[in-house]
């Protein structure tokens, strides 16, 4: 190995103090001692960094090109041994938490930035799918958690419920459905049913229970985009309850009359591996998550 992380340390002192002497007192050591380390570097390099013709050694132009590069490389060298340090305290390299769409978001970004905030070492990832999407994306990228409606369940996979999701069937003040009364079925699919896409992009021959299955459906890839076309009149349908608040209490949206029922809910669940133990990110991950969903109100 032609190069001595260490010795780039002395000439990094030697820069900054503007001598020999001056870097020895620093670093504690002998003038000597670091004068032989320059010069062991020198020879090791074979390059050299000062220029000791006259009174006061100076710094060559090839050994200010290496001086900087060197600093980038102790800088590198101080983030990895700061990482080592991590990990050897339990923090993971990255976490993956994978949110089904039809759960707020606004606890778990308060618990995202909880963590931010901290500055923890561990990265962290986030991403929202619907639906199987859901689990299929925790399984394909071997992800640490997901907040999830529903799951296939498995023993190596250990489930925390969350506070429960209300779910309300829905259209526009302005739609031929608002002000219908005891509306059955056959009503409904007169109209265009407005629903999500699952993100899963496996085959859609089996409905959603919070689809109807008429022949004019419109599948849309995120609550945004359905909450508009409902507020547009495009079409009915169901729609997360801490979503649409604000336009149920102006009367923008209304509640429809069905007679199968215009409310469902459901406990989304907090799901996580037990064969991969929690490390120090995980732990504080699902503590913060919990925490938020338990003060959470829409």
């Amino acid at each position: 190995m032609r190069l001595d992380i260490e010795a780039l340390r002395v000439l990094d002192v030697v820069i900054e103090e503007g001598s020999f002497a001056k870097a020895a007192a620093r670093l504690h050591k002998a003038q000597s001692a670091i004068s032989y380390q320059i010069k062991k570097l020198e020879d090791q390099l074979d390059v050299t960094i000062f220029d000791r013709s006259s009174y006061r050694a100076e710094l060559t132009p090839k050994g200010k090109a290496l001086w900087v590069e060197g600093r980038r490389l102790l800088q590198q060298a101080e983030r990895i041994e700061k990482l080592a340090d991590h990990y050897s305290e339990g923090w993971e390299p990255h976490f993956d938490l994978v949110v089904d769409a039809s759960l707020p978001m606004e606890p778990v970004m308060k618990a995202m930035k909880v963590l931010v905030d901290r500055e923890i070492p561990t990265k962290i990832q986030v991403k929202v799918e619907a639906m199987r999407g859901v689990q299929k994306r925790f399984e394909q990228d071997k992800a640490h958690m997901m907040l999830v409606k529903d799951y296939h369940p498995s023993p190596q996979l250990k489930p925390v419920p969350l506070p429960e999701v209300t779910f309300v069937l829905v259209a526009s003040c302005h739609h031929a459905l608002a002000a219908g009364e005891r509306i059955d079925l056959n009503q409904l699919l007169e109209h265009v049913e407005l629903t999500i896409h699952d993100s899963s992009e496996e085959s859609t021959d089996r409905l959603d229970e919070h689809q109807f299955g008429g022949d004019r459906v419109f599948f849309m890839h995120g609550f945004v985009s359905k909450k508009s076309g409902l507020k547009m009149g495009l079409g009915f349908g169901w729609m997360p309850e801490f979503l649409i608040r604000e336009e149920l209490v102006s009367g923008e949206l209304v509640e429809l009359d069905y007679e199968g029922g215009s409310r469902s809910s459901f406990t989304p669940l907090l799901v996580y591996p037990t064969d991969q133990p929690l490390g120090k990110a995980g732990e504080l991950i699902l503590q913060q998550i919990l925490s938020e969903f338990a003060t959470f109100k829409p």
